[in-house]
């Protein structure tokens, strides 16, 4: 018997502070790959990896950065999320000391501060994410 599931990612919101604790803003990507635009980090899981350890991995290969996970922001799910296939995400929040530099998937890396979010340029659901990211920081 053959099971088709859709494919397991993870993203994360990185909210990245220097060493005095001053917030620098959270860390966005330009992908290298299609779909081509502005993108939170992240990438898919592997077979026999927790998804906890795969975020760390994959937020380490596309910014360089060492992140705590602070938070689930939550699970992302809709089959029309990713124009390339289902794909379904579990997104955490997290904290980094320090400045992305761009490597893996990444074409560029760049912090923005909340108020300047490229909310034109996003792609997949990163819009909905960063959004619902937004009403989480305001409850706490």
């Amino acid at each position: 018997m053959s099971i088709k599931t859709p494919y397991l990612a993870t993203d994360s919101i990185i909210e990245c502070f220097d060493e005095s604790e001053n917030f620098l803003g959270i860390v966005l990507i330009e992908r290298k790959n299609r779909p081509l635009g502005t993108a939170l980090p992240g990438g898919f899981v592997e077979v026999g990896e927790r998804v906890e350890d795969a975020c760390k991995r994959e937020m380490e290969e596309e910014t360089g950065l060492k992140i705590e996970i602070e938070d689930l922001l939550g699970v992302y799910s809709d089959p029309d999320r990713d124009p390339r296939f289902h794909t379904v995400s579990v997104v955490y929040i997290s904290r980094a000391v320090g400045r992305p530099k761009a490597g893996d998937d990444a074409k560029r890396t760049a912090l923005y501060h909340l108020s300047r979010i490229p909310w034109e340029s996003l792609v997949f659901d990163h819009e909905k994410i960063l959004r619902d990211y937004l009403k989480f920081k305001e409850k706490h």
